[in-house]
């Protein structure tokens, strides 16, 4: 008799007390000799909570988005900094060095929709910036912390992919010019060469939005989702050039977010179905099919150590300890 698949595992715990729905996570710490992490989390009423992973208690709440949707949740790689990006039309800069918790600067935002932005680190603690631009189609990219606007990316005449749904700032380790993933409305994914303002390739991924992908700089490959059914694997060859590598059917329609480990062995996805779906990522082999949540999972996030945080509808947030480093 065949062996029997083993029963996906229950959560290692779960956070409560957020009060509204999640919609962003991230880690913060936690790597090396840095003790344990701390979770960020975003809220639907427009609150920041951060969570002692230790305690499983909030340690600190930030306010500064006007009750307005916290979508995304990023910290900085120079220093205890934090952005984050509300329906408000503001992107926060924090300072969370010794419990100050306070914004040091904003960024206005020309767009209100879900579209969240992305960083790609720089040198002498200068960073580059991607979101929605001004036009319903555009990408704008700044310098920070200067705020230095670098370029508007527009897409090329004659295209017409509707709004920018999700953005990945990442440099491939053959070049260090700066490229740029976005997942369109229309379900196409356009590789862009930022200091050339221009799309170097597009590939039709899926027939909705896309609302989520992640890229595997070491590989050049990446993986996207949208309100369909498919999941779909990329690869970006010298030339630039995007390529389908292989398609993924999903039970269910909608993918909210897909993170792909640090360590590039896995990969999680959160659907609007209230589950949490874990692939080998060389082979996308389906791993798990976490079903706690009795709502959408809006959010996934990685820790250095292999944890996996889901944010869900619910008000609840699972930490999930999965397949750990060998």
């Amino acid at each position: 008799m065949a062996d029997l698949p083993l029963p996906p595992p229950d959560p290692q715990f779960v956070l409560r007390g957020t009060q509204s729905a999640v919609h962003a996570l991230h880690f913060c710490g936690g790597a090396q000799g840095q003790g344990c992490p701390l979770l960020l989390s975003g809220s639907l009423r427009g609150l920041v909570h951060i969570w002692s992973l230790q305690t499983r208690r909030v340690v600190a709440t930030l306010d500064g988005h006007g009750g307005q949707c916290v979508t995304w949740l990023q910290t900085l790689p120079q220093g205890p900094q934090l952005l984050s990006q509300g329906r408000d039309l503001k992107l926060c800069l924090w300072d969370l060095a010794e419990g100050r918790n306070t914004v040091v600067d904003s960024v206005h935002l020309e767009s209100v929709g879900f579209c969240r932005g992305s960083i790609l680190a720089g040198g002498q603690s200068r960073w580059m910036l991607a979101v929605p631009g001004s036009g319903s189609d555009e990408v704008q990219i700044l310098e920070m912390p200067s705020k230095t606007s670098v370029c508007s990316l527009k897409p090329e005449a004659g295209t017409r992919p509707g709004m920018p749904m999700c953005l990945q700032l990442w440099q491939a380790n053959s070049s260090p010019r700066p490229l740029l993933l976005a997942g369109y409305e229309d379900g196409s994914v356009a590789l862009w060469d930022v200091s050339e303002q221009k799309v170097c390739s597009r590939i039709a991924c899926h027939t909705e939005p896309v609302m989520g992908l992640d890229v595997d700089s070491q590989k050049a490959r990446g993986v996207s989702g949208s309100a369909e059914k498919v999941l779909a694997v990329w690869s970006v060859d010298e030339q630039q050039a995007l390529q389908v590598r292989r398609t993924h059917q999903l039970t269910n329609p909608g993918i909210a977010d897909i993170k792909i480990r640090p360590d590039r062995k896995i990969l999680a996805t959160a659907g609007w179905d209230h589950r949490v779906r874990v692939f080998l990522w060389q082979t996308m082999k389906p791993l798990a099919v976490l079903a706690f949540h009795s709502a959408t999972v809006h959010c996934v996030a990685f820790a250095a150590d292999s944890l996996l945080a889901a944010g869900s509808g619910d008000h609840r947030i699972s930490i999930w300890s999965l397949y750990p480093h060998t």
